[in-house]
C-alpha cells in the first residue's frame, strides 16, 4: 500500500510541477515528425498528473478496503487513472478553447468616448480615461485643439498603444 501511496503524491506533486512547467511534455515531441500532433494535449502535465495520482491512491484505496494484492490495485487503479487523465484532457481542451478573455485591441478604442484628466495643450500631450471592456484606462492624448481637463472627448484614432488622438465632444 506504501507504493500506491508514493505513485499517488508523485502524481500530486507532478500535478504542482504542472503550474511552473506547463507544456513541457509536449515540446519534447516538437519536431519528430511522425508524432508530431499525436498527443496533442494527451501527454500534458495535468493528464499524466491525474492518471499518476488516481492510479496511486485508487490502488491504495483498493488495497486498504478490500486486501487484494498489487495487481487488484492495479487492475482497479489504471482504469480509474485513465479516466481522470481524460477529464483533465477534455476540461483543458474546454479551457483552451475559450475566447472571451480576448485582450482588446488598439481599434478597439475607435468611437469610445472618455473624459479629460490633465489637459490636452496645443501640439501637446495630456491625458485621458476611457471605459475599455468596462475597465477603466488611462491613456496619453492629443488633440488638433486644446481640451480643458473634465471635458468629454471621443477617441478618433490611435497613436501607439499608449496613446490617442481625440476630438472634444460638442453640445
Amino acid at each position: 500500500m506504501g507504493w500506491f501511496l508514493g505513485i499517488g503524491i508523485a502524481g500530486v506533486v507532478l500535478l504542482l510541477l504542472s503550474l511552473v512547467l506547463d507544456g513541457v511534455l509536449e515540446g519534447l515531441f516538437d519536431g519528430v515528425g511522425v508524432l508530431d500532433g499525436l498527443f496533442d494535449g494527451l501527454l500534458s502535465l495535468p493528464v499524466v498528473a491525474g492518471f499518476v495520482s488516481m492510479l496511486g491512491f485508487c490502488g491504495a484505496i483498493a488495497m486498504g478496503a478490500t486486501g487484494v494484492g498489487a495487481v487488484g490495485a492495479t487492475a482497479i487503479g489504471v482504469p480509474a487513472g485513465l479516466v481522470t487523465g481524460w477529464l483533465a484532457y477534455r476540461l483543458s481542451q474546454v479551457l483552451l478553447r475559450d475566447r472571451s478573455g480576448a485582450a482588446p485591441r488598439d481599434v478597439d478604442l475607435i468611437g469610445v468616448s472618455g473624459s479629460v484628466v490633465t489637459a490636452i495643450p496645443v501640439d501637446g500631450y495630456g491625458e485621458v480615461l476611457v471605459h475599455l471592456a468596462g475597465q477603466p484606462v488611462k491613456l496619453s492624448a492629443r488633440s488638433p485643439s486644446p481640451v480643458a481637463r473634465g471635458a468629454e472627448v471621443w477617441v478618433e484614432g490611435t497613436l501607439s498603444q499608449t496613446a490617442v488622438s481625440v476630438r472634444p465632444v460638442e453640445r
